[in-house]
């Protein structure tokens, strides 16, 4: 969090949905939107609409937001009690350094499985833009998780945060001992070891560059923190593809969450 420039609140001028691109697209192209894709991650005791594993149909959540168990069921009338937050909302990312990000990063952004999270309808339409200055789940006990997992986003996508977002982040960050840094789709995780010599709680990871080839790179001592730096970025495995690097390990450069949709480790495999 300490890396995190600390800078005013950008104008709202100009910001639209779209700009992050189509709505719950179907980015990793598993056959499956981004919307579904976070239901079946979240929700236990899934059906499905039909044989093909991808709309929910029903299921539970234990709603890490507000600490309560709320039964989905999909339709007109009751989709809408369970919604897919963005941790960091999309309209506070456009006045914390996203309107300078490209379409591609801001539609990575909008589907990244670490920035998603199902939870109860009313308290995500509560939430609005909110960041962390002036909204926090009404569970407490996420929290902690809740800041971390902002704070990575900001840092991976060189978002910035406002004075009083810092002061609520360290607030919140100073009763979370032993919190780990969220790395992966599936939330809460445990830090998996990072090529970094940083010991501090997030290490941010630099902005997503326009599509190149990996480059090897030797790995520094490990530590306990954010992963480490990608030297490429992909929009999307066909992208990865086009530039020889599929498939993509974790740890790779060019590799993330949003790439690899079964999260086995291994993005842009099939």
């Amino acid at each position: 969090m300490a890396t995190l420039p600390i800078k005013g609140r950008a104008p709202k001028t100009g910001y639209d949905r779209d700009l992050f691109g189509q709505a719950w697209s179907d980015v990793d192209r598993n056959g499956c939107d981004t919307r579904n894709d976070t239901l079946k991650r979240d929700l236990t005791s899934i059906t499905f609409t039909n044989t093909v594993p991808c709309k929910v149909q029903t299921g539970i959540l234990a709603d890490p937001y507000t600490g309560t168990t709320i039964s989905f069921l999909r339709g007109a009338a009751t989709s809408s009690d369970v919604q897919i937050d963005h941790v960091v909302a999309l309209s506070d990312a456009w006045q914390k350094g996203a309107q300078q990000l490209t379409l591609e990063q801001r539609t990575a952004f909008a589907n990244e499985p670490l920035n998603l999270q199902a939870t109860d309808g009313p308290t995500n339409m509560k939430k609005g833009d909110g960041d962390a200055a002036t909204w926090l789940p009404p569970n407490k006990g996420f929290r902690c998780e809740y800041v971390a997992r902002q704070i990575v986003v900001k840092a991976t996508y060189t978002l910035w945060v406002t004075q009083a977002e810092h002061d609520a982040m360290a607030d919140i960050l100073a009763d979370c001992s032993g919190q780990l840094v969220p790395t992966a789709a599936k939330a809460p995780v445990a830090a998996k070891p990072a090529r970094t010599a940083a010991a501090a709680p997030v290490v941010p990871a630099p902005a997503p560059a326009a599509p190149v080839a990996p480059a090897p790179a030797a790995p520094a001592p490990a530590a306990p923190v954010a992963p480490a730096p990608a030297a490429a970025y992909y929009a999307n495995c066909a992208a990865a593809k086009a530039a020889g690097a599929a498939p993509i390990t974790a740890g790779q450069p060019g590799y993330r969450a949003g790439l690899d949709g079964d999260s086995d480790g291994i993005a842009c495999d099939k």
